[in-house]
């Protein structure tokens, strides 16, 4: 039983019930008995080992993970692109985050190598503003576009061109980060509806 040890292990079950311990054979042996547990209390200490084993049982991992894996975000992005840079040291990303999760997200930032500086955008009146965060509503969805909520992307490494491939990874407030290849697309192009 006690691997490790030299001799076995005797089992001793207490006269209270749950008290259940092991003491070396050789323990018994320097007062020159060696104890037997009695048949009534190891049966009660084995049907209560089992009752926990079987409790134990009704748990497992895979049920822990399915509920802790129902509540929060459920994120994911589509349509991302970049348009074609017309200056050499500034670009912008649009993208949609669909939410289908039960807890809205907060889109807190964006990094990318392409970009020393990625901040993120609104627009209203035809004027365009920072902001700290973006929400992605529980069951709905954000969209980033021309004219709209959008990303500004500064201090360019390079000028992308058409046909690149941009790698960028968004931050949210109450969910891991999600890496995104971003293509980068000809300067006047619309995605299609």
């Amino acid at each position: 039983m006690a691997e490790g040890r030299q001799g076995t292990c005797a089992l001793h079950v207490g006269h209270h019930l749950g008290r259940v311990r092991r003491r070396p054979a050789e323990a018994h042996q320097e007062r020159g008995t060696v104890r037997r547990p009695r048949p009534a209390h190891a049966l009660i200490a084995t049907v209560a080992l089992g009752g926990c084993l079987a409790l134990a049982g009704c748990s497992s991992a895979s049920d822990a993970s399915a509920h802790a894996g129902t509540k929060g975000p459920k994120l994911a992005v589509s349509g991302a692109y970049i348009p074609q840079p017309v200056m050499a040291d500034m670009a912008a990303g649009y993208f949609t985050v669909t939410n289908t999760g039960d807890t809205d997200a907060e889109l807190t930032s964006v990094s990318s190598d392409l970009a020393a500086d990625i901040t993120l955008h609104t627009t209203t009146d035809n004027r365009m503003r920072k902001v700290n965060s973006l929400t992605v509503p529980a069951g709905g969805r954000l969209t980033l576009s021309s004219g709209g909520n959008h990303l500004m992307l500064r201090e360019l490494t390079h000028k992308p061109v058409a046909g690149d491939k941009v790698s960028m990874e968004l931050h949210f407030a109450e969910a891991g980060p999600i890496g995104v290849t971003v293509p980068v697309e000809p300067t006047g192009y619309r995605p299609k509806d």
